[in-house]
């Protein structure tokens, strides 16, 4: 199985502090292996001069018959066998070792078939070379924590702008067309840019711009509903007039429903500008989806299997149920069914379903595949936005379209 590791690990700010951490730990690393090559190199080197030039000194001594110096014989105790070998090889040669119990850096060099050696003190020089590398470990170590404390600060501002950003955009996502990051790096063009300043430049410049488009759109839809009100109703009124015919039901029809068409788009009009006020009082759910079903003259049966009361606008959730099930007449198959369970209502056809684009990314608007405008469900998602419910569309098990719309219950609780 695949080792899953914690969420906190995949932030940017713990993926920066591993990447400090792993490339201070190699350059500390490289460059004390270095230094502790080179220094060593050279105390070795300068111990192995001292100790051949005190070998030299013995070695005139014996070949004078002279007394040899301090620490030096022949074959003396603790000579190490290798250069004791070397020695009666005939070569001369040094290595380090110990001599009771102390490093020690021996010379030795042939005599009459026998080792002739010498030994100096390495203690201090094994001192120098070991304080050195405790000297290398508490520096890398603080150097290590204090790269990591700056680049951790310098990393938290980045991501902090960069979680900004993405709040922001966001908000905009959820329809806050007033939300801007408003960096101050955007707004001095005396300052250089980093790359999350051009990021949240761009983020506002795109929100402007989509704020101004669909402010335009909203104003040319109340502006077409509004002035075509005016002539519909002259329209409707002269139509009334017509004798009574096939030709009149006809018109009448068709006035009728661009009558709806503009009442439906200056509601989605109003819903988009957020100009109405919401009126909230307590409804008994069973009863009012009743009041509904019988409003809509439709053949739609209600199952109460849990009733609930709510705290509600009566009128805009009448509206956003009439439109569902006028909907499920519309574009379904019967029988419909009006379901009450506590705060939750669906309405249930047993069509072919919604379509999947519906499903995925909502409803939109002069979109219904193919009979309609697509405002019923757009209308009545508003206006379930408004009141603080949640509509849902998905296929009911068995075939058939579902719509769930999900009420706030009295005093202020979800259901």
């Amino acid at each position: 199985m695949r080792l899953r590791l914690p969420a906190w690990t995949a932030t940017l700010t713990w993926k920066s502090a591993c990447f400090i951490v792993v490339m201070c730990c190699s350059l500390a690393a490289v460059l004390g292996a270095l230094v502790h090559v080179e220094v060593t190199r050279q105390t070795v080197a300068t111990a192995r001069e001292k100790a051949l030039a005190k070998l030299h000194d013995a070695s005139r001594a014996y070949e004078a018959g002279e007394a040899l110096p301090p620490e030096s014989g022949l074959d003396p105790e603790g000579l190490p066998p290798r250069l004791r070998a070397l020695a009666v090889g005939g070569h001369r040669g040094t290595v380090v070792g110990e001599y009771r119990g102390r490093p020690t850096m021996w010379a030795a060099a042939p005599a009459d078939g026998r080792a002739l050696a010498t030994a100096i003190d390495y203690g201090q020089s094994a001192g120098t070379i070991s304080g050195l590398d405790n000297a290398i470990i508490g520096s890398s170590v603080l150097a290590i924590g204090g790269t990591l404390l700056v680049g951790a600060f310098a990393v938290t501002r980045v991501t902090r702008r960069l979680h900004q950003t993405a709040t922001v955009a966001r908000r905009i996502t959820q329809g806050d067309l007033d939300a801007r990051v408003a960096d101050p790096r955007t707004k001095d063009p005396s300052r250089r840019q980093d790359e999350v300043a051009t990021v949240a430049g761009a983020l506002d410049t795109m929100a402007g711009t989509l704020q101004a488009k669909l402010e335009s759109e909203q104003r040319f839809t109340a502006d077409v509903a509004h002035e075509l009100r005016t002539p519909l109703t002259g329209l409707q009124a002269a139509s009334e007039l017509l004798p009574e015919g096939r030709p009149t039901e006809l018109v009448r029809e068709r006035v009728r429903t661009m009558r709806q068409l503009t009442e439906d788009l200056l509601e989605i009009s109003r819903l988009d500008s957020g100009s109405e006020a919401v009126e909230t009082d307590l409804h008994q759910l069973g009863r009012l989806t009743k009041r509904v079903v019988r409003a809509s003259g439709t053949a739609t049966e209600v199952v109460i299997v849990r009733d609930a009361h709510v705290e509600t606008d009566r009128r805009r959730l009448e509206r956003v149920l009439g439109n569902l099930v006028a909907n499920a007449h519309k574009h379904g198959r019967p029988p419909v069914v009006l379901t009450v369970d506590g705060p939750v209502v669906t309405v249930r056809d047993h069509g072919d379903g919604f379509p999947d684009y519906l499903v995925a990314h909502g409803p939109q608007r002069f979109r219904s595949g193919g009979k309609g405008h697509g405002l019923g469900l757009t209308i009545a998602v508003g206006q379930a936005g408004a009141i603080g419910a949640t509509l849902a569309f998905r296929g009911a098990e068995g075939g058939g379209a579902l719509a769930v719309l999900t009420l706030p219950l009295a005093g202020g609780s979800a259901g």
